[in-house]
């Protein structure tokens, strides 16, 4: 066991090290260690952090470190063996999971430390951890009948297992897909980047012609750029139908597997007292209620929608006039919307990509984050899963390691799709030693090909952005106390700000000039085409924003609705659509069973939260608008009062803490355009 390098902490995870026969014996043994700490600290008196939290902490987040390690590979390099490898432990780490959390003497025990007279004179982040602790037994459990806790902890184990086979059948589906092109007239309006992708695809598995898949480095130019009107419906529908009974293979149909989830998320939320799992799920939050939520969704959507109707009739005036089309299919709007962007602004997106270069991008990048917070990133060394993958460090001014982060950006099979950050390692603070965070930033975008560097489109800069701000929620928090450090303790809803916080960089023009250098010619992106960029910004804003909010709607609605005679998914989603959509979608769509966030994520009866987020981090951006010559002094209070604090204290102190008030979606309507009435 010495050689199993998940049993190894001693620094850095040996990613190129993990094998799928080491997953089993490795996760055995700290669900050993971790149960023996378990019981040695149900015995501890008088209760005190030393020798109760501490060791507590010490041995489970070993066992979350090592499974985080499996989890992850499982997302980035997924095979046969691993999967089988992962689902196998999976019932036994979640079992051990929902035990602690249903477990009486610990919660005793921490109702104690609570209770003792050294508790007031803790500081605020350890307060808050007893504080979180106590809720989260009473969440998990702890308070119930023995009969209802075996019921709880069987459903906990079943919506791990559930969840997790959702996800990987949406990847299987996902790359179970090709469409082979014999006729390159076919690919016509294509980039032609994305044709080379496509013929380097073909040629690897030993066939003439190109392979187009569903990974997104293919399927969006094919919606935003292909003529063939043929070829983008094929794809659309393809992916539209995903893991669904439409698709091609009834073994990934994900549509038991979203009436079980939903069964069995009501039924555990019903254990638990609360009348819905929307009203359990926000238990964590800062919204207090399924009602405060859809009130702000619903109020969002009555400003946008008529800005979103203005969108839908512009773009098919368009289409009509200008591209001959009478009906304008879900699988047209892309491309209509490309045509009609080019028209009114005179540019395109793909134009603006070949200055978006992938080292100028870092370089601007790392800069932005040294202007803001007074850290350096630099070139680091560690093992890692795939040969694309690079590591950095993150030093203070001082040259202090600060933290350190992975950055795998490249879409290819085996790789579950979309962008995220997860947790790799967190800050610990043990006297005069200091565990360093360590975070993945993970990404889909298309590689370089023909020896050139990979160009990202400006949506793909915003979106490294946005992780680049997880990451360093998570690196640069300055608590270390177990649970509350880094985005840990931190509300679902709030967990947004920092990553949509720096999205809204992308759009300074010292900024984008100093990331842009042309893939031939290496010179800047010129001003004219970024003031056409900026004309732009807000190009179907109100489209994009009732879209976000049909699926934020669909979330809560679904999970508030609750008991056996619950509305049917697909009823519900259309009445939702009815609601708030402007494009509408064939009935043959189905969205919920490739929803990942929700069904397979952290997001149930929590998608609202990017929207929620949205109006902080556009408030927040908005006082270096205000102060633009005091970038400095302003990202130092940002980092003090809201990326250091972590946990430790509510999101709305800590917002407040920063601008000095509660938040406004005076911003938000700004930035996105919409502050004035519809002409």
């Amino acid at each position: 066991m010495t050689d199993n390098p998940l049993l190894d902490f001693s620094g850095l995870p040996r990613f190129d090290a993990i094998r799928p026969e080491h997953v089993a014996p490795a996760i055995a043994q700290l669900l050993d260690d971790a149960s023996a700490a378990v019981r040695a600290a149900e015995t501890v008196a008088p209760v005190d952090w030393e020798r109760f939290v501490l060791p507590l902490d010490e041995a489970t987040s070993r066992l979350g470190r090592a499974w985080a390690q499996v989890a992850h590979l499982e997302a980035v390099a997924s095979t046969p063996a691993l999967r089988t490898a992962y689902n196998e432990t999976l019932p036994a780490v979640t079992r051990f999971w929902s035990a602690l959390g249903q477990n009486e003497v610990l919660f005793a025990q921490y109702q104690r430390l609570a209770d003792g007279p050294a508790f007031a004179g803790h500081g605020d982040a350890r307060r808050k951890v007893v504080e979180n602790a106590l809720r989260d037994f009473r969440l998990g459990g702890a308070e119930l009948p023995e009969a209802d806790k075996a019921r709880h902890a069987a459903i906990r184990e079943e919506l791990s297992a559930l969840s997790a086979k959702y996800s990987q059948n949406v990847l299987d589906a996902t790359d179970a897909f090709a469409l082979y092109i014999e006729d390159e007239s076919r690919l016509a309006g294509l980039p032609a980047d994305v044709v080379a992708a496509c013929r380097a695809a073909a040629q690897r598995e030993g066939r003439a012609g190109w392979k187009l898949g569903l990974q997104m480095p293919v399927y969006l130019p094919v919606q935003a750029y292909a003529d063939d009107r043929e070829l983008r419906a094929t794809l659309y529908r393809a992916n539209a139908v995903r893991a669904s009974e439409l698709g091609d293979d009834p073994a990934l149909d994900n549509s038991a597997l979203i009436d079980r989830i939903l069964a069995l998320r009501a039924e555990l939320a019903a254990l638990l007292g609360f009348p819905s799992y929307a009203h359990y799920s926000l238990a964590t939050k800062m919204a207090d209620t399924p009602e405060d939520v859809l009130g702000f969704l619903r109020d969002l959507a009555a400003r946008a929608k008529p800005h979103a109707r203005q969108d839908r009739a512009e773009l098919e005036a368009f289409a009509q006039q200008s591209l001959g089309l009478d009906a304008l299919e879900a699988w047209d709007v892309g491309y209509a919307s490309e045509k009609l962007r080019q028209s009114r602004y005179s540019y395109s997106a793909q134009e603006v990509k070949r200055y978006f270069t992938e080292p100028r991008v870092l370089e601007g990048l790392f800069g932005l984050i040294h202007d803001l917070y007074g850290v350096r990133v630099e070139p680091d060394q560690a093992p890692v899963w795939h040969e694309d993958v690079r590591f950095y460090r993150i030093v203070d001014r001082d040259g202090a390691l600060v933290g350190q982060f992975y950055l795998d950006l490249y879409a290819r099979e085996g790789k579950r799709g979309g962008a995220w950050m997860d947790d790799c390692r967190n800050r610990r603070d043990r006297g005069d030693r200091v565990q360093t965070p360590v975070v993945h930033l993970v990404c889909n975008f298309g590689r370089g090909v023909d020896g050139n560097p990979a160009t990202f489109t400006h949506a793909e800069v915003t979106t490294l952005f946005h992780e680049m701000g997880h990451g360093l929620h998570q690196l640069l928090t300055r608590v270390g106390e177990p649970g509350v450090s880094g985005i840990d303790g931190v509300e679902w809803d709030a967990v947004e700000l920092p990553s949509q916080f720096m999205e809204n960089f992308c759009w300074e023009w010292a900024r984008v000039e100093a990331m842009t250098a042309h893939v031939d010619t290496g010179a800047p992106l010129p001003r004219a085409l970024f003031d056409a960029m900026v004309a732009a910004k807000n190009f179907q804003s109100g489209m994009f924003t009732v879209r976000q909010l049909e699926f934020a709607l669909f979330d809560m609605a679904l999970h508030q609705d609750a008991g056996s005679n619950r509305e049917p998914v697909q009823s519900l989603l259309d009445r939702v659509r009815d609601e708030v959509a402007v494009n509408v979608q064939p009935p043959w769509n189905r969205f919920q069973h490739q929803f990942t966030h929700v069904f397979a994520g952290g997001y149930a009866a929590g998608y609202y939260s990017y929207k929620w987020a949205e109006v902080l981090s556009a408030d927040a951006y908005a006082a270096f608008e205000e102060a633009p010559d005091q970038v400095a002094q302003t990202g130092a209070r940002f980092r003090h009062e809201v990326l250091a604090r972590g946990g430790s204290r509510p999101a709305a102190e800590n917002f407040r803490a920063f601008r000095g008030r509660a938040p406004r979606i005076d911003a938000l309507l700004r930035h996105s355009g919409m502050a004035g009435a519809v002409s």
